[in-house]
């Protein structure tokens, strides 16, 4: 699946709700759906600066894509980074580069965060993007 056509998915998904405790509601159940982070990447050096909550974020690259997985100790943060691991993983470091991540305003996530939240949000983005672009420069 593109980027796009994931992050048309998930605007599609959002677009069941109309009521935004409906769309928390639906965002706590994706965090519960989260693939777990293997535990030895819980330590201080995967953690995201910039979160709220910890938030724990590790890249994989495999035959020219990269891998993501997360946790957290927040389930709407859980949920938050289940959005994300769904748009990027899987994609090439240069598709993970280029992505303008512009489902996140069309799902109205942005503007009903908390300040805090919505600063972890762009810190897990750009740490997504850091190791896209660490691969990029391996390979």
């Amino acid at each position: 699946m593109t980027i796009k056509e994931a992050e048309n998915q998930i605007i599609e998904e959002f677009g069941y709700f109309d009521d935004w405790m409906d769309k928390y509601n639906y965002i706590i159940e994706l965090g519960k759906e989260l693939p777990m982070i293997d535990t030895k990447y819980k330590t201080p050096s995967y953690l995201i600066q910039g979160c709220q909550s910890q938030v724990w974020l590790h890249a994989d690259y495999k035959d020219g894509k990269v891998y993501f997985t997360a946790d957290s100790d927040a389930i709407i943060t859980k949920g938050i980074a289940n959005l994300l691991v769904r748009v990027l993983s899987g994609q090439t470091p240069q598709e993970i580069i280029d992505a303008p991540m512009d489902y996140i305003d069309k799902i109205g996530l942005k503007e009903h965060l908390s300040p805090t939240r919505s600063n972890g949000l762009v810190s897990m983005i750009k740490q997504m993007k850091m190791y896209a672009l660490a691969f990029q420069a391996k390979a």
